[in-house]
């Protein structure tokens, strides 16, 4: 199997009503960010579209209520990413270098995640789902790319599902509030710093 194999995961915003949404619309999502970084917990749909300068009306368009505000948000973002790590893949790489490119530019999903936002985010349980089901793809590529060096005699024979595993978890777990609270340098310094040390720690 092929990384082009890898079934991606379901988008909040499908591709039709992507393709729907007015320039407008999607200012007023990449606005949502920064507005979202302070943290949203306490904010009220009312606020939000205060903040954005634009009616309820527009706000309640593209979605029912804060939390699907918040999570279309985050899967957007972890989408513009995804296809960032994608390009980040040159065919003529060696596979640990292709993947240790892939994570890294993964990881560019946590590199702005402030505590306000992470603390607010993990009291949303379907973001919980989101993430998971992007985890889970990232995972699926990082076992491919590891099977593959095997598979070259570039690294010895491990477990890559647990490798991969690991791997994955880093960014997310570094950007969890409690984590995060503790990090001396930013969530995407501290995932990309071990990864090193783990691809390091592989290569024969």
């Amino acid at each position: 199997m092929t990384i082009a194999d890898i079934r991606r995961p379901r988008p909040v915003l499908d591709r039709e009503r992507e393709r729907q949404l007015t320039d407008r619309q999607r200012e007023l999502l990449d606005q949502l960010g920064t507005i979202f970084d302070d943290g949203f917990a306490d904010l009220t749909m009312a606020e939000i579209a205060s903040r954005l300068n634009c009616s309820l009306r527009t706000l309640y368009a593209l979605a029912p209520s804060r939390d699907e505000l918040v999570l279309i948000v985050v899967d957007r973002n972890l989408w513009r990413v995804g296809r960032s790590a994608q390009h980040a893949i040159d065919p003529d790489l060696a596979p640990l270098d292709a993947l240790r490119a892939y994570l890294e530019a993964a990881t560019v999903a946590v590199s702005r995640t402030t505590q306000a936002f992470a603390r607010d985010l993990a009291t949303v349980p379907a973001a919980r789902r989101l993430s998971e089901a992007h985890e889970d793809y990232l995972l699926s590529v990082t076992k491919g790319l590891l099977d593959l060096a095997i598979e070259r005699g570039d690294i010895d024979p491990v477990d890559t599902a647990a490798v991969a595993r690991v791997m994955t978890r880093l960014g997310g777990d570094f950007a969890s509030p409690d984590v995060l609270a503790t990090l001396s340098t930013s969530p995407k310094e501290a995932a990309d710093a071990v990864l090193h040390l783990i691809l390091r720690g592989l290569q024969r």
